[in-house]
């Protein structure tokens, strides 16, 4: 019997985002906190012998060429040369553009799914490393746990976090990660932070602004938000 392996991809939240520094590479050194939430995606993996990766159900409105989990298996399979295929159900449920790493969370479920069912017996710091190639949020994903990070977000050590529970508002935009991240105004000289500082309540997120002046649904449903808080 074909093993068809079905996984959630979790949502995070970055509850705060530091920028310390531009790179000549064009990414920025940060400081983020990463806490996942109950808020998944669902994937089913299905192998095949014909070495072929099809998507079968799900993103069907995102080009071949621009899906993460489409890439998360071709790369692999490239990486590692792998002559069996897979058949890829998306059932998605995190918004497209809403800052909770949906795209990034899928791409490291396929690398997982698929680092099993190929029986490639990939460690965990293997598969963070391929999929840094396919973005920044990736490795955190793969990780499986809250974490501090830092670097582009990759250099990620474990933390421990109060697990409260999380409104997470949806103002109906999809919002650009890079159109935040090229903005002018964005603060790229924060001094760096320490997790005990953070603990204690210090932080922000430098992008907050920029979203809310790119995108007016964004600071209405902030200021929604503080009549409760």
């Amino acid at each position: 019997m074909v093993e068809t392996l079905t996984l959630q991809s979790p949502a995070k939240l970055n509850l705060m985002l530091h920028i310390t520094g531009r790179r000549e590479d064009g990414y920025h050194d940060l400081q983020t906190v990463f806490q996942f939430i109950g808020l998944c995606d669902e994937l089913s993996f299905e192998p095949t012998d014909d070495g072929s990766i099809q998507r079968v159900a799900g993103n069907h409105e995102i080009a071949a060429d621009d899906d993460l989990v489409l890439r998360a298996a071709r790369l692999l399979r490239e990486e590692y040369q792998v002559t069996s295929g897979t058949r890829i159900t998306i059932r998605k449920r995190i918004p497209v553009g809403g800052g909770l790493g949906g795209g990034s969370s899928d791409a490291a479920t396929a690398l997982m799914a698929l680092n099993h069912l190929w029986n490639l017996r990939l460690e965990s710091a293997e598969l963070q490393r391929i999929g840094r190639r396919l973005g920044a949020d990736v490795p955190v994903f793969i990780f499986g746990r809250s974490a501090w990070a830092e670097g582009v977000g990759d250099r990620l050590q474990s933390i421990d976090l109060e697990c409260p529970w999380y409104l997470v508002v949806h103002p109906q935009v999809s919002v650009s990660t890079a159109q935040i991240f090229a903005a002018k105004d964005l603060t790229r000289d924060c001094h760096p932070l320490t997790i005990r500082a953070f603990l204690e309540g210090k932080g922000s997120n430098v992008c907050e602004p920029v979203a809310c002046e790119l995108y007016p649904q964004i600071r209405e449903a902030l200021e929604w938000l503080d009549k409760f808080s």
